[in-house]
């Protein structure tokens, strides 16, 4: 084992914070600061600091697990656990065609990993049936991106340009706990002179750093854009020469926007005119400004809409593909953002193409020696797949997931799981959804493996392999080389992840996410590579630098997008209209408060790896209910008190935590536990029409005392 300090980037979330791992002789791990990457220049938070304990033999899977006649999941060969999923997968597609075989991914997985499982799902198995728990990350900000600036990139700037902006508004977003080595560029811009608007119907740990902090109703984050925009046009604020020379639609968006009068406004969000005012003052004074959203706008049925009305407050203010200007989106998940640029999206290609385009099909298989007949055609969103399961879809492979805990209506999906004929799950721990399995195969981790990450603002990473993993684990690159070539295709699967990612570039060259100018070798010299960064256009291209024999050079990378144009066919920015409309649910007599959900700052999404770390269940032990003092006197609750949280879908039962810092006619709760504390038991799964986001951040509830 190695002793020297390795720089690679942490395993949770979008910011692929920095760190060196030094592997001890005991065994253990350490992780110390790097400096020197610029995005969180030495800081970490509790979870990367404590990223190492998984590691541990005692906490993760170290064998294969199958099911016995008996039920028990019992340790098993490799060849045993390969055999009989390869066997299994066979006779499911022999009895009931390709389309009853699903695959289901994970915003964890690596670039290359990501990219292998979707080229696995549609050449080996030829089904249409995969998509990825990315689905319910930021698939509403993707839609509406695209459909504003003809591309998606969550952040179309890097992180530095926040502090030196005049004014963000931070939408639905509270990085003090979900990703706090990133509040410090909020900090900066405050520093530096600038505002800082968070828009949250909590007052979180972000809130409290606000300049103004607006509190709106669950589910009504459209309306309170469209308010801000029917002020802007009603105050002479809209930049007219950007609107008329860099986009189009502006006049039916305006008129959408016209029907949005402050009072009616204030009267669905519970914002007062004033605080309206007094938001559009600051973004619209003469300086730059952004808008960033997360999770809040974007996990609701009209979460597309709602970030469209977001872009066109900044279309109608000039605030997009200018300097230190523009809309961007928060990314959650590690690789979330190329975790659906390279194919584990139902309906995507490598490179971020369309599954529908016949050109990007005819590019892809040529990539990969396939016929583009063969490929299929897109598939079912991720919850309607997971709804499938058991009907139509009879045997499911999972890659780093577990929508046991984290799918909306999580009751209703474990019992579409537990009907499967077979399911088969390859992660690094007994998760809720791997105890299920038929089979589980204990995979590899990011110290044990080296391979690449798209952050939130399109930095493509190198993750290096730290230490050597323990025997019985192997890597999902040698898992989907195992079942490929029991399944008939022994070529096309290597196990080295550079040898993927060099696949990856080619089938990525000239897409939108054009990753074919980025090499490890250049990974590894620098802090990062921003996409698109295409090859240089000449034949003598270097495959392993990205460099020609004719001194061109590599492509430096894109930081900033749009500056020039929008990726649209006229270089236009579109205004789409859009008017507010109510959520799914809406309270009523029998369910009269809101529920909405959301993250801890010590536990990471549904908590199968953090929940294992001492540390960390000490800071955040199990969920609760956080409620408002009056709200509670109603319900005589006090602080600590059971309380059931009933919803249409289900009962959570939880510990009261009472709080001012939320709006009296709303609860709250973290989703990361599994058991009668699941707040994903009561969540909607109605689905945006355009991103098939479902509705996680608001429904109906009711909420009961619970007798000891």
């Amino acid at each position: 084992m190695q002793n020297t300090a390795t720089p690679t980037h942490c395993p949770y979330c979008a910011l692929q914070c920095g760190m060196n791992l030094t592997p001890a002789a005991d065994g253990s791990v350490e992780v110390t600061e790097r400096t020197d990457f610029p995005v969180n220049r030495g800081a970490l938070c509790g979870k990367g600091r404590t990223a190492p304990a998984v590691l541990s033999s005692g906490v993760r899977l170290t064998s294969p697990l199958v099911r016995d006649g008996g039920g028990a999941l019992v340790p098993a060969s490799w060849d045993e656990a390969l055999d009989r999923i390869a066997g299994r997968l066979a006779r499911t597609r022999e009895e009931y065609g390709a389309d009853a075989l699903g695959v289901f991914g994970g915003g964890g997985l690596t670039n290359e990993k990501a990219y292998a499982l979707g080229k696995f799902a549609r050449v080996v198995l030829g089904t249409s049936q995969i998509d990825y728990n990315g689905r319910f990350c930021m698939s509403s900000a993707a839609a509406a991106g695209t459909r504003a600036f003809g591309l998606d990139r969550g952040l179309p700037f890097p992180l530095e340009d926040i502090p030196r902006t005049g004014c963000v508004i931070l939408v639905g977003s509270n990085p003090a706990e979900t990703m706090p080595p990133s509040l410090r560029y909020f900090s900066e811009l405050r520093e530096n002179g600038g505002t800082l608007i968070v828009v949250d119907p909590r007052r979180t740990k972000t809130a409290e750093q606000a300049d103004l902090h607006l509190a709106p109703r669950p589910g009504t984050d459209l309306a309170l854009a469209l308010g801000m925009l029917h002020l802007v046009v009603a105050e002479g604020r809209v930049d007219e020469r950007y609107v008329e020379e860099r986009t189009a639609g502006w006049e039916e968006a305006r008129a959408a926007a016209m029907a949005h009068w402050p009072e009616y406004v204030e009267r669905i969000t519970g914002v007062s005119v004033p605080e309206l005012r007094e938001a559009v003052r600051l973004f619209c004074a003469p300086q730059a400004a952004m808008v960033l959203t997360a999770r809040g706008p974007e996990q609701q049925a009209k979460g597309t809409d709602t970030v469209g009305a977001w872009i066109n407050l900044c279309l109608a203010t000039g605030r997009a593909g200018r300097p230190l200007s523009g809309y961007g989106c928060l990314t959650g998940q590690g690789n979330g953002q190329g975790g659906r640029e390279h194919g584990q999206k139902a309906d995507q290609l490598p490179g971020y193409r369309k599954l529908t385009d016949p050109a990007a099909r005819r590019h892809v298989a040529g990539v990969w020696g396939v016929d583009p007949d063969s490929l299929p055609g897109p598939g079912r969103s991720a919850y309607e797949l997971l709804d499938a399961l058991g009907t139509d879809i009879r045997s499911l492979l999972v890659m780093g997931s577990n929508p046991v805990v984290s799918a909306p209506r999580a009751a209703h999906v474990e019992g579409r799981l537990r009907s499967l004929d077979f399911l088969a799950v390859a992660d690094v721990v007994l998760s809720e959804t791997a105890a299920l399995a038929d089979v589980v195969l204990p995979v590899t981790q990011w110290a044990e493996e080296t391979g690449t990450t798209t952050s939130l603002e399109g930095r493509v990473l190198l993750r290096r392999r730290a230490i050597t993993p323990p025997d019985g684990v192997r890597s999902d690159l040698e898992v989907l080389h195992g079942l490929a070539g029991r399944l008939g295709v022994e070529k096309g699967f290597p196990t080295d992840p550079e040898e993927v990612f060099e696949e990856l570039r080619r089938a990525s060259a000239g897409g939108p996410a054009d990753y074919s100018g980025i090499s490890y070798r250049r990974l590894a010299e620098e802090d990062g590579v921003f996409w698109p960064c295409p090859a240089p256009a000449d034949d003598g291209t270097d495959a392993a630098t990205g460099t020609t024999g004719t001194g061109t050079g590599p492509h430096p990378g894109t930081p900033r997008l749009f500056l020039d144009r929008f990726a649209t066919d006229d270089g236009r920015a579109r205004f789409v209209p859009v008017t507010h409309r109510p959520s799914a649910e809406e309270p009523d007599d029998e369910y009269p408060v809101l529920l909405t959900t959301g993250r801890v700052v010590s536990q990471y999404q549904s908590g199968a790896q953090t929940r294992r770390v001492d540390e960390l269940n000490a800071a955040a032990p199990g969920p609760f209910v956080e409620l408002h003092p009056r709200l509670a006197a109603r319900l005589g609750a006090a602080e600590g008190d059971p309380l059931a949280v009933v919803s249409r879908r289900g009962r959570a039962v939880a510990p009261a935590r009472i709080t001012t810092g939320i709006r009296p006619d709303t609860v709250f709760m973290p989703f990361h536990w599994p058991g009668e504390g699941r707040a994903n038991t009561l969540t909607n799964p109605a689905l945006d029409p355009t991103s098939r986001m479902p509705e996680f951040k608001v429904c109906a509830v009711r909420v009961e005392t619970v007798t000891p």
